[in-house]
Parts: structure tokens; C-alpha cells; sequence
């Protein structure tokens, strides 16, 4: 993206209109189709009866894969009248479980913030006040969170909110600073990057849509299209919030823009952006839902056309020749049908029949799907008798080694990402005099826990042997899980 700031670090109108508008044309339809097939929630079509307390008829959003012989819709009135009507649609989600089977493996138990400084008392100060500002903003269920966001579109941005008065009277009580701070979660929807020229890692300025329609407020311009109201007005009938570093900008409909100045991040922009996986000189990571969708709609598509082929099979059918009124004559068990034409026939046809080519159709597609995500059926507990003896953990490790390498690959970005967003809040701190540190004191590191579970007496082996090591006591309890221990 261009340089659009100027030099006072403000963005006129016109480059405002001309930046927002291109998120909504370029970025915003990818980002709703990747939500879409991830979530793949139905939305509601039409009525399935013309009374007034008929059901409605949903259609789900991953049948926008599947090809106009299925849905019977073309976007074409004719062609559509020539498909004929909707054919019976099936749609397995395999992308779903696949995510929360990697977030499972990042973000199911908490992870600890640790310090690096090489003072004790402040190292122990520091993870205190990191524990209780993320107890505060969501803990481990806001990582959950992250981790969800930045799988399905391929990055997340954290934004470090801070009540600067409410902070520079906190002192050092960890409690009172974690009321004045809150990691916020930016919706990639409503996120807008303006990304250095000359740099894709550096952010010279970030703009957020605010979703927000007053009373008598009109939205126009590319905000009208971004909350798909359409039409066109005013460029300044719109609620934005602009963030360049050590200023905060809001514009909420006509009112006058309100800019706030920092003095505790005076020359720091206050958001973290997060690659899921990396991607060289692009500020987007990779998404785990988009490799995918090709092969959901070749699943779907296939899994549509068994159920036709087995409705058509399952049933026998017959034709009658020469017995008057055989239409109105019901089928079923003991049923004598009976004729004085002795050219009379009834000819079945008809009943299920196996198709092995269409079997392994499905079975290859379902193989790479699990090759193209890394996560095997095994991950979400389906086990299958060719994976073979699973009687040591690191049998476990090796039928699990694709989703538990890309694991530690995304622990790396998202580490990185929770680690700077730290160092940030401790320069803040430092600035406040709430916790005096130097550079050295702010390094961060994080815990993480085994994804997979262990067995206790060899944990408790490995206990041993690193406090032998020397590593601290209070961190090796740390690592099997138990509370620090009281010190006087």
C-alpha cells in the first residue's frame, strides 16, 4: 500500500474514501467467504409452505461450492427453468473440525508469560502483572479466540487499550493495572492496515470501522458499502476510529474529529499483527480454510451425488405392462396383483448396488484433505484400525507429526505476536513509573504446554532431572502445572 499519511500523520478525506472502499471491494469479499465456509451457518431462503406458520427453507453457505446441476440455480431465470429444481444436497463440513483441532492443539490449556529479566523480584513482578492483564481481557479463552481468527483468515491484529489516567494511579498493584488495560481483538472485517511502503512487517497507520448506525444517522460513501446499506452520501457521515503512532482519532457520523495524543506510547503504534503461518513480504499469513475449500467442494459435490444415486437405488421399482389401474394398486408384503391379460408383465428394476470407483473418489478426497490441513481423523478422535499399535507416546507423536509440526511452526508467529504485545504494555508501564525497567527486563518468553497428554510418572521423571539441572523450582512447578509456591 501506498504512503497516504501526511505530514502531520493524518489522512485526508478523499485517501480515508479511497482506502476503505478498496478493503470493501478487494479484501472484504475474500474475508466473508473464508468465514463462510468455515462456519457454514444456513441462512434462510424462502418458505417451505405458502401458510404462515410453515418452516423456513435454509440453505447452507458452503452450497455456494456446489455446481448449478445440484442447486438448480445458475443466476440465469432460463437455464435455471431448464436445471430443473433443486436436487437433494449434502454438505459435510471437514474444514470446521480440522480448525478447532488445531486451535486444540495451541490454546487448550492456559499459556504462561514468563520473564527474562535477570532480576528476580522484578521477573516475578513482571509475570504476575502479564497473568492478571490477560485474566482480565479473556485469558485463555481470548487466545482461543486468536487463534480461531487467525486460522480462518490467515492473520489477526491485537490492538493494547490503555486508560493512561486509570494506569498512572494504579501503582504497582497488578490488579489495578490489569483494570486499566485491555487486549482487544480487531475483526480482520473491520481492521484496515496501511502497511510502509518500503516495509510489509511495519504499520504506518490503522484505520477501524466502527459498526455503528445512530438515529437519523445515514453512513454513506464506502462505509454504506461496507455495512451494505448502498447508495452514496457524504464522505464524512461515517464512524471510524484512526490510529497512527502516539495519536488516537475518532470521527463518529458529522461530529468533529476528537484526536487524543499518548504519554505512554507517544511514538508506538498500539496494535500486533499476527501471520498464522508465515508469508514472505505480504502483511496477510496464510489461512488454513482457504487451501481447503476446493476440496470441501469436491466433497460435497460428490457426497450430493451418492444420496441422489442411493435414493434412486435404494428402493426397487417396478414396471407394469398390460394390468389395468396398477398405479393405484400399493406395494407391499402379500400383495397378489392379478390380470386376464396373459401378455401382463411386472419387471423390476432398481435397489442399491455397490460402486467402489465412487467409494475411493471420496476416500482420496478425504486423504488429502488430511494431507493439505496436516490434521488426521485420529487428531479428533476417530480412530481407524490401519493406524497401527499406539502403545507408546511416541507412536502417538509420529501418526500425529503433521498437525503437532505446523503447531510449533504457528507457536512461533503467535508467540512473537503475544511477546511484543507484552513489551509494549512494559514500555507503557515504564513510562507511567507504575514498573521501572530496561530493556533487558522486558524480554518475554511463553510457556507452552504439551498438546498431547503424558504420562505423569515421566513428567514428574523430567521434573527432577531439570531442577537438578538447575532450572528453578518455581518454574519446573510451573511446567507440571501446579500454582507458585508461597514464599515468605
Amino acid at each position: 500500500m501506498h504512503d497516504r499519511l501526511g505530514a502531520h500523520h493524518t489522512i485526508d478525506d478523499a485517501t480515508l474514501d479511497s482506502i476503505i472502499d478498496e478493503h470493501e471491494r478487494v479484501t472484504l469479499p475474500r474475508l466473508q467467504r473464508l468465514w463462510a465456509y468455515y462456519r457454514n451457518a444456513p441462512e434462510p431462503v424462502g418458505s417451505l409452505g405458502s401458510a404462515p406458520q410453515s418452516a423456513t427453507r435454509r440453505r447452507y453457505q458452503q452450497e455456494q461450492g456446489l455446481p448449478a446441476r445440484l442447486t438448480g440455480r445458475t443466476g440465469d431465470p432460463t437455464l435455471d427453468d431448464r436445471l430443473g429444481p433443486r436436487r437433494e444436497v449434502v454438505i459435510e463440513n471437514d474444514i470446521a473440525w480440522r480448525v478447532q483441532a488445531m486451535i486444540d492443539f495451541m490454546f487448550a490449556k492456559p499459556v504462561r508469560v514468563l520473564s527474562e529479566s535477570p532480576d528476580k523480584a522484578k521477573r516475578e513482578q513482571i509475570e504476575r502483572i502479564m497473568a492478571e492483564v490477560w485474566h482480565a481481557s479473556g485469558g485463555v479463552s481470548l487466545m482461543q479466540d486468536i487463534a480461531l481468527v487467525g486460522h480462518v483468515y490467515g492473520h489477526v491484529d491485537l490492538l493494547l487499550r490503555l486508560d493512561e489516567p486509570a494506569l498512572l494511579a494504579a501503582g504497582d498493584d497488578p490488579s489495578k493495572i490489569a483494570r486499566a488495560v485491555r487486549i482487544e481483538l480487531v475483526q480482520p472485517s473491520r481492521g484496515i492496515p496501511v502497511v510502509d511502503e518500503h516495509d510489509y512487517r511495519k504499520l504506518k497507520a490503522y484505520i477501524l470501522t466502527l459498526p455503528r448506525k445512530e438515529m437519523g444517522q445515514k453512513p454513506a460513501g464506502a462505509l454504506r458499502r461496507v455495512l451494505g446499506l448502498g447508495g452514496q452520501g457524504s464522505g464524512r457521515e461515517r464512524s471510524i476510529e484512526i490510529l497512527v503512532p502516539g495519536v488516537r482519532t475518532l470521527r463518529i457520523g458529522e461530529a468533529p474529529a476528537r484526536a487524543e495524543r499518548s504519554a505512554l506510547l507517544p511514538a508506538e503504534l498500539p496494535v500486533v499483527h499476527i501471520q498464522n503461518i508465515q508469508q514472505p513480504f505480504r502483511y496477510e499469513g496464510v489461512s488454513e480454510v482457504e487451501p481447503l475449500i476446493p476440496l470441501q467442494d469436491e466433497l460435497n459435490t460428490r457426497l450430493s451425488d451418492r444420496a441422489s444415486r442411493v435414493t434412486m437405488q435404494s428402493f426397487k421399482m417396478y414396471i407394469a405392462r398390460g394390468i389395468e389401474g396398477f398405479e393405484k394398486i400399493p406395494v407391499g408384503p402379500g400383495q397378489v396383483w392379478a390380470t386376464d391379460n396373459p401378455e401382463a408383465s411386472v419387471e423390476a428394476f432398481g435397489g442399491d448396488a455397490s460402486s467402489p470407483s465412487e467409494e475411493k473418489h471420496i476416500e482420496e478426497i478425504r486423504e488429502a484433505l488430511d494431507k493439505q490441513s496436516g490434521v488426521p481423523p485420529i487428531a479428533a478422535g476417530v480412530v481407524r484400525a490401519k493406524i497401527g499399535n499406539l502403545s507408546s507416546a511416541n507412536a502417538l507423536r509420529i501418526t500425529l507429526m503433521g498437525v503437532l509440526s505446523k503447531t510449533a511452526r504457528k507457536r512461533v508467529t503467535y508467540g512473537d505476536g503475544i511477546t511484543r504485545l507484552g513489551e509494549l504494555l512494559l514500555k507503557a508501564l515504564d513510562r507511567a513509573g507504575t514498573l521501572r525497567t530496561e530493556p533487558a527486563d522486558r524480554r518475554l518468553s511463553l510457556l507452552w504446554p504439551d498438546p498431547l497428554p503424558a504420562d505423569p510418572r515421566e513428567q514428574a521423571a523430567a521434573a527432577v532431572a531439570r531442577r537438578d539441572l538447575g532450572v528453578p523450582e518455581d518454574r519446573v512447578l510451573a511446567e507440571l502445572g501446579y500454582p507458585r509456591p508461597d514464599r515468605d
